[in-house]
């Protein structure tokens, strides 16, 4: 493990111990959170939990939920299992590759599955040995979003971000296994397509599928300076800890 040092997130309101270099929480992190529709005293697992980021900040606007993270790598399933005391947040930690779930686990059902799969299936991994697994996809999408299915109650809800482009195999894994699937776009800047999504859908359901109003993270139309210019909707989720609602009133 590489030097660590402990981030503030939502505001301090999570802090996180997490690797100085290669892959960190960030943005990312806190929207998949955020997009969560859990309520109090549900259960929810995150395939591929890292240092516990999501997890925590889920934790810090929903009270009294049962969490467990699973991760493959050692070192990120110890800082999670660390940061979860530091915020004082009962949470399991599961050292486990989602390929080779244990038994017990495997008989679980769970309200809400969450994941942040890999984005890059093609390309030249990162030198950080953590970076490159965090970021380059050894385990199929279609894996990733099978095994969240899997272990979803029936009417249970997975809510995933993921690149724009992985949108037709994120809807192929869903297919006929889930309903009621909404759509994020997420922008940078108005007027720019789209970088990432949020895709949420509920275990066996029928429902329709909808296309919601783009997400934009930055207020001005181009980036100028150093300064931070998160547009309102963005500060809200990431600084303050706001829902992201994506269900409405579809969320029984």
């Amino acid at each position: 493990m590489t030097e660590t040092r402990v981030d503030d997130f939502l505001g301090g309101r999570v802090r996180i111990e997490q690797p100085v270099r290669g892959y960190r929480a960030g943005a990312d992190t806190v929207m998949l959170a955020a997009a969560c529709p859990a309520r109090p005293g549900q259960s929810v697992l995150e395939l591929g939990c890292g240092v516990g980021t999501a997890l925590l900040c889920l934790a810090a606007r929903v009270p009294e939920l049962s969490l467990t993270g699973v991760e493959r790598e050692a070192d990120f399933a110890r800082l999670a299992g660390a940061n979860a005391e530091r915020n004082h947040t009962s949470m399991q930690v599961i050292e486990a590759d989602l390929t080779a779930l244990p038994s017990d686990l495997r008989a679980m059902s769970f309200d809400h599955v969450i994941l942040n799969p890999p984005f890059f299936a093609q390309g030249t991994p990162a030198p950080d040995d953590s970076r490159a697994s965090a970021r380059h996809e050894d385990t199929p999408l279609a894996i990733w979003i099978e095994t969240a299915l899997r272990r979803l109650r029936p009417g249970g809800y997975i809510t995933v971000i993921h690149l724009a482009s992985r949108l037709d195999g994120l809807l192929c894994g869903l297919s006929g296994q889930a309903g009621d699937i909404a759509i994020l776009p997420i922008a940078a800047r108005a007027g720019r397509d789209a970088g990432r999504i949020i895709v949420s859908a509920r275990k066996g359901s029928r429902g329709s599928l909808r296309l919601l109003t783009p997400f934009i993270m930055h207020q001005a139309a181009q980036h100028s300076g150093d300064g931070e210019d998160l547009s309102q909707r963005a500060q809200a989720v990431l600084r303050h800890g706001a829902f992201l609602d994506l269900r409405g009133a579809d969320y029984p």
